[in-house]
């Protein structure tokens, strides 16, 4: 989607005072020109705002958001989302304000990046940090000023003994005392608080069963939190841009094995890595999505959640290890995979050499030795259209997403080749394209070469999308 839209200027009594006639022309021309983009764009969210309600966020941010400033405008864009009937946990951070306190008291120990021991002032101030934080977010949520984002909000705000820790221990001879580690999360009871529509937040501290507080890592405990939440997303706001790729550009899709990958090269900067890691751990562990995105960057949140490509980077589990480019050895498979629907008339007939010919532009579905997904994919790059077509998952597999997972590695192909627009050719399907993004096109949007092979005789529907 990435659309950009701006808003129609809303004026007051004595902003119409202060202005000319023609200037009060010109405003209102200006508000007329833009609402056509708003309410296009207002459309376009819609099918995210029905896709996300009812799921659960764990949005997780630093004390180095706090000290920039950004907490106000955060709070005004999750209390959107929390009336969207999204299901909120905040996981805060304190490490900034830790470090102030220690050097405001005299002490020299400093905490970065990584797991280090916390003594007992460490631990006083790391206590004194993460209720003033808290404090804070919750004087944010209780805003209700009017003309403002926050206007008629009442959103409730729950803090509380959720989390189980336990000391990190001694480790290469190095004694970690109250720094802990995560043992249990209590999803009961935090599924109760966000199911009434409470917004959870969760300071970097845990509870022993005798009582004995711990110093925890934001990043760990939010990972920890997400997975026992089996939650939809983990959302990292962090310090960085997001995973930069070669072309210096922010990476907005990786695959969790392809993070993976990239973690083992040393290559990427610390902030970036440490979340990454945190990401790919979550997506490993059942998060269905995890981003990581710049808080530097206001209304970053929406931007992420409501636009297709987002503006931070996202882990996901692409590939199941079963997604791969086809290659000569499986045209009998994808033969036997499209064979019945060329003999009902779904597909057209292609032929083995057809499929030899082209298996370079196929990716299959792969499980235990047997392909069970195709589809192909044909660039026309005058036009940066491609063509998607024998989308096909084998209908013992089908219901499981296997199709989605097809559709969005087809379209990662695409943005690679740099395709702006991709089409299919469809009898039968239309419903399925539709929503999933694509609108009704015509033949002459197809690329001219692509017209002049279109059998007229089929009548195919054309739907396009734009990546």
């Amino acid at each position: 989607m990435n659309t950009e839209v701006e808003l129609p200027t809303i004026m007051t009594d004595s902003d119409f005072s202060a202005t000319s006639n023609e200037d009060t022309v010109s405003a209102l021309e200006a508000a007329d020109s833009a609402a056509p983009q708003f309410v296009r764009w207002f459309r376009e969210v819609a099918p995210y705002v029905h896709a996300f309600r009812g799921k659960t966020f764990v949005v997780a941010f630093g004390g180095e958001l706090v000290q920039a400033n950004a907490l106000n405008a955060l709070v005004q864009d999750l209390s959107l989302l929390s009336a969207l009937g999204i299901r909120l946990v905040l996981v805060h951070g304190s490490r900034p304000q830790v470090n102030e306190q220690l050097s405001l008291k005299g002490f020299k120990q400093q905490f970065g990046r990584g797991m280090q021991p916390t003594d007992d002032a460490a631990l006083e101030c790391a206590k004194e940090a993460a209720g003033e934080i808290r404090l804070d977010i919750e004087a944010a949520f209780s805003q209700g000023l009017p003309n403002t984002p926050m206007s008629h909000a009442q959103i409730r705000v729950i803090s509380g003994n959720f989390v189980t820790a336990r000391p990190t221990g001694v480790i290469d001879g190095v004694d970690y005392r109250h720094t802990g580690q995560v043992r249990k999360i209590d999803t009961d009871a935090m599924k109760v608080a966000i199911e009434h529509g409470s917004i959870i937040v969760l300071s970097p501290l845990g509870f022993s069963p005798t009582g004995e507080a711990f110093n925890l890592a934001m990043e760990d405990l939010a990972t920890s939190v997400a997975v026992a939440l089996r939650a939809e997303k983990l959302i990292f706001l962090t310090e960085t841009d997001g995973v930069i790729g070669a072309d210096g550009n922010v990476d907005t899709e990786l695959a969790r094995l392809d993070a993976d990958a990239l973690l083992a090269t040393n290559a990427l900067d610390e902030n970036t890595a440490f979340y990454l890691h945190y990401a790919s751990k979550a997506v490993k562990r059942g998060v269905a999505r995890a981003h990581m995105i710049p808080f530097s960057l206001d209304g970053v949140v929406l931007l992420e959640i409501f636009t297709h490509d987002g503006v931070g980077t996202m882990v996901v589990e692409d590939t199941l290890d079963d997604l791969r480019s086809a290659t000569i050895d499986d045209v009998g498979a994808i033969l036997r995979l499209i064979e019945p629907l060329e003999s009902d008339g779904t597909l057209i007939t292609r032929g083995r050499a057809a499929i030899e010919r082209d298996v370079e532009n196929f990716s299959v579905l792969e499980h235990d030795g047997v392909i069970f997904g195709c589809a192909t994919l044909h660039y026309y790059p005058d036009e940066k259209m491609a063509e998607m077509g024998c989308l096909i998952v084998h209908n013992e597999w089908q219901g499981a997403g296997e199709g989605e997972l097809l559709l969005r590695h087809m379209e990662s192909r695409a943005k690679a080749l740099g395709v702006k627009r991709l089409f299919v050719l469809t009898t039968r399907t239309a419903h399925w394209f539709m929503k999933r993004g694509f609108g009704k096109g015509g033949v002459t949007d197809l690329p001219k070469e692509r017209q002049a092979a279109y059998n007229r005789s089929r009548n195919s529907q054309v739907f396009i999308k734009r990546l």
